[in-house]
């Protein structure tokens, strides 16, 4: 505590300070015996010294003095005594203070022969203090050390004797209890004050100069510790006690925001969300120095935009995101939680953001009373509850500001200081932070949800080989979206293909892997390969992606290279990796899983090949649940290992079932008990496939687990006999005639009669190609499904290829003619030769149209 000036440098040399008062010149007289106890008390000791009679007789003399002996007085007392001893002692006085006192000893034998002494203050003595004028002097190392440094000492001290009863206090002392050193000089603690924390430190001080150790007391005022030190001579009997206070005020109020900036580093921050992280800002700051606290964000940075002018310019756009107070409901509040308002340009918030740094103010100011006058409520509030203190803190998080933080101080008695606001900057700048990483993340993350879903099949389409449902349910971690999909491809001959997968990884860059993987298939099943290769082709296309990915990591900036980050890599690196990483570190981790398989609804048989994926589960018309043995294959990635294809029967009715491997991590630990927990939800009977879908994510998912679930399920159709013809077709010339007469014939018996003309052409062209270049057997079919299908089929391994013919080329025109007249064309590779085919679309009817489609 510092002092102020000349403070300790009043009259006497400090003396005064520190307890001691002038005392009056007297004579006395006491008789000790030779053990040095006291015998006899006159009147004029107990004037000169405040002690009576009753008080002294039988008490050593030793008790009356201040300090030691002066050294004659001991040699005198060493050698034979003679004729007496006389000078100067210092003597304490009852009430605490020291006293000077001329002194004359005289020997004398007592009536049985013993020593007796004779002590006169005689008249020509004078008692004084130690400074008093006229006295002894003291040297300058005595008045150092006994009169000047307690009396400037900054830190407060007080002495106690025997008795607990206070002594002498310095200035400091003084100045902390609110009295003069003669209001309490021979009170002790619990006569100065009724408070339990004063009558406890009369206790403790009882206790210190019974057990003659220290002790310490914090509970004294929360930034202040009392010291009580014995005060023992030199035998080491304690004559009384020292008290010391220490005030450590800066040093806790340090310790305090720093505990409450430790606690708002665990606290704030814990998740993804925006509005539960400034909600966690709120409740930290109403639970440690606020009475009230709202958390606003810029209306652009709500939308997820970036804010296109200064905040300073002109009234600010902002929606309420949180709040919290000590009173129940927030009833101080002007705004309801997701409303939204603007701030005026004189206001504390847009002051804040103009300065870019945090503002605090009276509700007396004339900003704050213009500012409430504008909103009644506002205004209502202040009155009602007694709102006395506002500080506005920007949240500001990588050079973007995102809004700002209101606190308010009403039931607080104590308006907000520098370090309030210094401690409530320091947590905002670390929810900001926190709020800025959650903000990228939903921003991310929405991007990568988007792309998933745009690469996902979300329209309906016409097909008779299944009923189709799907689910697509992204997951709710902080790694961000999967690489998992499915898809569904009609393929000629009215089959239809079912391919689920699961790339290695989440976020952006699974997602962009995931959506070159399901072209790649869609590709390579248009051409019409079994399972087997085409998980072949996919496993090399996997190896080149890693490839690619190894060499560009490689030229790409390694960590500490100063490049700038962008998108989700710049959000990974300054989150710490909390965010699921845009791209992989190219060691060869790329890879996926998958499953696909082929449903021809004419043979009512299922192909499937694995790719380390789990197989599809059979739930046949009765109900019953089968696991096909699939062999799982290598993860795509792996390369050099085969793949095999397996071809199963299935009845009409039938249910295949294709799943990811996150529906049954979510349902438990461990894969075969989600497996089972599957198969019984498949179980019910009369369920469509859309109602099947959603039983099983109630059974499975009772909560979103931490990955990605793609759901697939087809409920198998059967083409009968009479949506199917079949004819041979020798290889001569005449048979193209019979074989258009054929066709049309067929398509009347279907009441196709519309699209005789086009067929008849399609046909002509497909089979006289078939005739002149492959070689027999050749067969063509016709199928009515959603469309009409005409397929040729011939021994040959050849495929066609369209050409544009010169203007006096004899052929090559009749494969541009087919596509030309129908939808899609193409040719597949069977084991016995190949398959030309070409589509036509059919207008929708009640029985052949467009089936539902779900994702």
């Amino acid at each position: 505590m510092p002092m102020r000036k000349n403070e300790s440098t009043r009259s006497r040399g400090g003396a005064e300070e520190f307890g001691h008062q002038r005392a009056a010149p007297l004579s006395a007289a006491i008789e000790v015996d030779a053990r040095g106890y006291i015998t006899a008390w006159g009147p004029d000791a107990a004037r000169l010294l405040g002690y009576q009679p009753g008080d002294m007789l039988g008490h050593p003399v030793r008790d009356l003095l201040a300090g030691d002996l002066p050294a004659s007085a001991r040699r005198y007392l060493r050698a034979q005594p003679g004729d007496g001893w006389s000078g100067p002692i210092k003597a304490r006085h009852r009430g605490g203070h020291r006293v000077r006192l001329a002194v004359q000893a005289h020997p004398l034998t007592g009536a049985d022969g013993g020593l007796r002494w004779l002590v006169v203050a005689g008249t020509a003595a004078e008692a004084r203090p130690d400074t008093e004028p006229g006295a002894p002097e003291l040297s300058e190392e005595e008045r150092l050390l006994e009169n000047w440094t307690l009396a400037q000492m900054p830190i407060p001290v007080a002495v106690y004797n025997a008795q607990a009863r206070l002594v002498g206090a310095n200035v400091a002392m003084t100045r902390l209890m609110g009295r003069s050193v003669d209001q309490m000089r021979g009170l002790r603690l619990r006569d100065m004050d009724p408070r339990p924390i004063v009558q406890e430190l009369d206790r403790l001080q009882e206790e210190v100069i019974r057990t003659g150790e220290g002790l310490s007391h914090e509970g004294f005022d929360p930034a202040r510790t009392v010291y009580l030190i014995p005060v023992k001579d030199a035998v080491g009997v304690v004559r009384g006690l020292s008290a010391v206070v220490f005030d450590y005020t800066e040093q806790y109020r340090a310790r305090r925001r720093l505990a409450i900036v430790n606690e708002a580093s665990g606290r704030i921050g814990t998740t993804l969300d925006v509005s539960r992280t400034a909600q966690e800002l709120a409740d930290v700051a109403v639970d440690r120095f606020a009475d009230f606290v709202t958390v606003d964000l810029l209306d652009a940075i709500y939308h997820g935009q970036e804010p296109m002018v200064s905040p300073a310019s002109r009234a600010v756009d902002f929606r309420r995101i949180a709040q919290q107070s000590v009173l129940e409901g927030c009833p101080e509040a002007s705004l309801v939680a997701g409303g939204a308002d603007a701030w005026p340009e004189y206001s504390p918030p847009a002051q804040a953001l103009a300065a870019g740094r945090g503002v605090r103010h009276s509700t007396g100011d004339e900003e704050i009373r213009r500012w409430t006058r504008e909103v009644p409520r506002r205004a209502e509030s202040v009155r009602r509850y007694g709102i006395h203190s506002v500080m506005a803190v920007p949240l500001i998080a990588r050079g973007t500001t995102l809004g700002v933080a209101m606190f308010y101080r009403h039931r607080t008695r104590d308006p907000f200081d520098d370090d309030d606001l210094l401690l409530a900057e320091e947590i905002t700048a670390r929810a900001a932070v926190c709020v800025d990483n959650a903000r990228r993340y939903t921003r991310e993350r929405a991007v990568s949800l988007a792309i998933q879903r745009s690469m996902l099949p979300r329209t309906g389409m016409r097909q008779m080989a299944a009923s189709i449902a799907s689910r697509y349910l992204p997951a709710r971690t902080a790694a961000g979206v999967g690489g998992d999909w499915f898809d569904v491809i009609r393929l000629s001959g009215a089959r239809i293909a079912l391919v689920v997968g699961d790339v290695v990884g989440h976020g952006v860059h699974a997602v962009a892997t995931m959506g070159r993987l399901r072209t790649a298939v869609r590709t390579l099943a248009d051409i019409g390969l079994p399972p087997d290769e085409l998980l072949t082709h996919l496993d090399d296309l996997v190896l080149r992606l890693d490839e690619e990915e190894f060499h560009t990591a490689e030229t790409e900036p390694r960590t500490g290279e100063t490049e700038p980050r962008t998108g989700e890599t710049e959000l990974r690196h300054q989150t710490g990796g909390l965010v699921a990483e845009e791209r992989k570190e190219s060691t060869g981790e790329l890879g996926a899983t998958c499953l696909y398989g082929v449903y021809d609804p004419i043979t009512r048989t299922a192909s499937f090949a694995s790719a380390g994926h789990p197989a599809p589960v059979v739930v046949t018309p009765g109900g019953a649940v089968t696991l096909p043995r699939v062999p799982p294959g290598p993860p795509l990635g792996v390369g050099g290992l085969p793949f095999e294809t397996v071809d199963m029967e299935l009845p009409e009715d039938s249910t295949l079932v294709l799943y990811t491997d996150g529906l049954l991590r979510s349902a438990a630990r461990d894969p075969d008990e989600g497996l089972a927990l599957l198969c019984r939800a498949l179980t019910k009977p009369g369920e469509s496939a859309e109602q099947m879908c959603q039983s099983v994510l109630d059974a499975l998912t009772p909560e979103r687990g931490s990955d990605d679930i793609a759901l697939l399920i087809a409920r198998t159709r059967t083409l009968d006999a009479a949506s199917v013809a079949t004819r041979d077709v020798p290889a001569t010339a005449a048979t193209v005639a019979e074989a258009r007469r054929w066709t049309s014939r067929q398509l009347t018996a279907w009441g196709l009669e519309e699209a005789i003309f086009t067929t008849e052409l399609v046909v002509s062209e497909l089979v006289t190609n078939a005739i002149r270049h492959a070689s027999s057997p050749i067969q063509l079919r016709l199928i009515h499904d959603a469309g009409l299908i005409c397929e040729v089929s011939d021994a040959s391994s050849t495929a066609p290829h369209m050409r544009r013919a010169r203007s006096f080329d004899e052929g090559g025109r009749g494969l541009l003619l087919v596509a030309q007249l129908t939808q899609r064309w193409g040719t597949r590779q069977t084991p016995h030769g190949k398959v030309i085919w070409a589509e036509q679309s059919l207008p929708p009817s009640g029985e052949n149209g467009a089936l539902s489609f779900s994702a």
